[in-house]
């Protein structure tokens, strides 16, 4: 039985209150009136100029793979130690991932390895800013701007994070966010597309909307709507959006108990770590995080299987991450990757993801006393 969960959601009085407005309202498709109150909120948050809800992640990096007009062929770059979706977005558009090794320290798309796999097919650059810290965004900016690439932050895990005092997702043409129910700030399933190149703004709308003109007709700008381009069902219900403003309204609180949480865990695994028998997240002075994650990095991934399964005969959820795109079959398939990555490699063998929620309070002194233990235990008998 698990008494203590990987996950769990926070839900406050003002989604259930919310969510019974919508109901009245009668209007619950989407691009309402919680829609837009919401895309105002992360407007002002992030600063950046358009944010369109979408009904998850995955669909806003898809509407950012049209926007970008990726065609068969074309190459973008992007870490292998990221979820299916950063990579498959563009995978639906013909174009081939092409993977790159990470830092050590962040886990982050290692920016020194980037330029040696620009060729001439290469279109884009996607840095995953893994667990939300920032990926060295200046650097990135750069080496795009040299190359004339676009950049698509995927920024899923990222929201209230800051690289340089700036918001995450705002550094590139364009960036996405996930409010899956995983995430710090939730509606179950949701995300939104942070447009940062004005020149992109009326194309993604068009986009969002089935192809069609319609959000420039109830606005009044044309006197009537039509099918003008390429297009799907990006929208989220307003159902959702109403969830997710009362979510983003608590997002400050909610970020800062999971700090005050993720600091507990790097207090007391300090211990462990100047053993040499783990190690901690590393975070760079230059990077405000958002507490979305705390991992370890154990001795191999023998002691993880151990450790996970000590934790669980204890009732407590703890789990590793993402098989490396490279190595997967549809990652072999779909993209290329021209050198080793022995990071990326070696992270995916001995991560281990603790639990961390709001609520989550003094029971994190507990998965520390029996992660530390069971660590020992697994390490004296490996």
């Amino acid at each position: 039985m698990i008494r203590i969960p990987y996950h769990r959601p926070t839900i406050g009085d003002a989604e259930f209150e919310y969510v019974r407005q919508a109901l009245v309202s009668g209007r619950l498709s989407g691009d309402g009136a919680f829609t837009k109150r919401c895309q105002a909120i992360l407007e002002s948050q992030t600063g950046t100029g358009r944010a369109l809800l979408t009904h998850s992640g995955t669909a806003a990096l898809e509407l950012a793979a049209l926007l970008g007009e990726l065609k068969p062929g074309d190459e973008v770059i992007m870490p292998s130690y990221t979820f299916t979706s950063t990579a498959n977005a563009f995978v639906l558009r013909g174009a081939v991932p092409v993977f790159v090794d990470i830092r050590p320290d962040t886990l982050n798309l290692d920016e020194n390895l980037i330029e040696e796999a620009v060729t001439s097919r290469t279109r884009a650059i996607v840095p995953a800013h893994y667990a939300g810290v920032g990926c060295a965004m200046d650097t990135i900016v750069a080496i795009a701007k040299r190359h004339e690439l676009i950049v698509v932050e995927d920024a899923a895990q990222a929201l209230g994070s800051t690289y340089r005092g700036r918001s995450l997702g705002t550094f590139g043409q364009l960036g996405i966010i996930s409010f899956h129910e995983t995430k710090t700030v939730v509606c179950g399933e949701g995300g939104a597309l942070l447009i940062n190149d004005p020149s992109m703004a009326e194309r993604a709308e068009i986009i969002r909307e089935k192809g069609t003109n319609r959000s420039a007709f109830f606005r009044g700008m044309v006197d009537r709507y039509t099918w003008v381009d390429v297009g799907s069902s990006f929208l989220p219900s307003d159902i959702l959006a109403a969830v997710l403003l009362g979510q983003l309204e608590s997002a400050d609180e909610l970020t800062l108990r999971r700090h005050t949480l993720w600091n507990r865990y790097h207090t007391g695994f300090e211990e462990l770590e100047a053993a040499g028998l783990v190690r901690r997240p590393a975070i760079p002075d230059v990077c405000e995080h958002n507490a979305h994650i705390y991992w370890l990095l154990l001795p191999s991934v023998d002691v993880r299987r151990q450790v996970i399964d000590q934790l669980q005969a204890a009732g407590i959820q703890a789990v590793f991450h993402y098989v490396p795109l490279h190595s997967s079959p549809a990652g072999r398939r779909f993209g290329r990757y021209d050198a080793p990555l022995p990071v990326t490699d070696d992270a995916s063998d001995r991560i281990l993801r603790l639990p961390m929620w709001a609520e989550l309070g003094d029971a994190v002194d507990e998965v520390i006393d029996r992660v530390s233990a069971a660590v020992r235990l697994a390490v004296a008998s490996d």
